[in-house]
């Protein structure tokens, strides 16, 4: 690292204000403060040392959907496995299909975020800010593993862009970049992004009720079918509540673990990363609706089968609890989480045409979070203003 160091400082007048490539400053400074701390501080006025910035802040994100992309790569090779009876493939004939399906996917999401980034951060004159090392580990995580990568590339530029850097870059956006990804697709491309399929890798076919996942069947390479969400009958629930949990099931790339997710949750709540009044409070609004639901007769799924279904509990872990994106009130963190959940299960519960409701609950909770963090706050002072009279 000594030796490393050692180069950093020697080529780095040259990029400095006034150097021969003084113009691209902001890369070489991006590329140095990944790999060192920086070395310098406040030179004037108040400021606060922490050992915590906003790096060591992302980079425990990313460590927390490492398992979620582990499990997601082998589960796609998996899933091809059985597609196809596969019966000779190895654990690494499944991992090495995987990795080639999901990697390409985390190429062009960090070669075309990056560059955005970049560019833009040359053309501002500013620092390259670590947000998006973030982003692009989420974005390959909740699109399906067959998604044209030009389709990819096209979402990821329009998030980026539009999502972010029109508002200032990172820690002023209004809504989650990954999200916006999903969104742009959704809307763009449904008929690669349809609410009631999966996908396992490859083209995909739709395959009729009760029609058996088997190897062929015509099939070019993978097969996609009805989940849960489409079909939300107990009886003929196909994969069972364990297969969910562990993960064993088509669907987007890293939302299909509830252990793996789980861990990465764990991670960050020791950390203190991520809000646990957000994450309990979205599981709250989710059981809640779930079994109002329920009971009313609109699903035949108790309240804690949409804990594990789909993308709520990824989207809880990792996207409702962005921190520039959330409410940053504690009292409106409960509601905010609460109103996440909640409205995820109402949209898949009580609308037919999108079986999947966690994505739109977010946005449209980014949205309302400053309302909410506004009214909070007025209210606060309204009562502290009460006492002061009183007193």
């Amino acid at each position: 690292m000594n030796v490393l160091r050692n180069i950093v400082d020697r080529i780095k007048p040259t990029f400095e204000k006034g150097g021969k490539l003084g113009f691209l400053h902001s890369t070489f400074d991006a590329f140095e403060t990944f790999l060192f701390v920086p070395n310098t501080v406040t030179r004037k006025g108040a400021h606060v040392r922490d050992c915590v910035d906003l790096k060591r802040v992302m980079i425990m994100v990313v460590l927390a959907l490492v398992p979620a992309m582990l499990f997601g790569i082998w589960n796609t090779g998996y899933q091809h496995k059985l597609a196809f009876g596969l019966t000779d493939w190895t654990f690494w004939n499944v991992v090495l299909y995987g990795l080639a399906k999901v990697l390409p996917l985390y190429v062009v999401s960090y070669l075309v975020g990056l560059a955005i980034e970049f560019v833009s951060a040359q053309i501002k004159g500013h620092e390259v800010n670590e947000g998006y090392l973030v982003s692009g580990m989420l974005i390959p995580l909740i699109v399906p593993v067959d998604v044209p990568l030009w389709m990819l590339a096209v979402a990821v530029a329009f998030a980026v862009l539009i999502g972010k850097e029109v508002f200032g870059g990172t820690g002023m956006n209004i809504w989650n970049p990954a999200l916006l990804t999903r969104a742009f697709l959704f809307f763009s491309y449904p008929s690669r992004m349809s609410g009631d399929t999966v996908w396992t890798g490859g083209v995909t076919r739709y395959m009729a009720e009760g029609q058996a996942w088997q190897a062929g069947n015509g099939l070019v390479d993978g097969f996609s079918g009805a989940t849960p969400l489409a079909d939300p009958t107990l009886a003929n629930l196909e994969p069972k509540f364990l297969d969910m949990v562990i993960g064993t099931i088509p669907g987007s790339v890293g939302e299909t673990s509830v252990i793996a997710i789980l861990l990465g949750a764990a991670l960050l709540l020791w950390t203190g990363v991520a809000s646990w009044k957000i994450m309990f409070s979205s599981v709250l609004g989710g059981l809640a609706i779930g079994y109002l639901g329920y009971a009313v007769g609109a699903t035949d799924l108790p309240g804690y089968y949409q804990l594990v279904m789909g993308g709520f509990l990824f989207g809880t872990v990792f996207m409702a609890t962005d921190p520039v994106t959330s409410a940053q009130t504690e009292c409106g963190k409960w509601i905010y989480g609460f109103l996440v959940g909640a409205l995820a299960v109402t949209v898949r519960i009580w609308n037919p045409g999108y079986p999947e409701g966690m994505m739109l609950a977010i946005l449209l909770m980014n949205t309302f979070a400053p309302l909410i963090d506004h009214y909070v706050i007025e209210g606060s002072i309204k009562r502290r203003a009460k006492k002061v009279k009183i007193a």
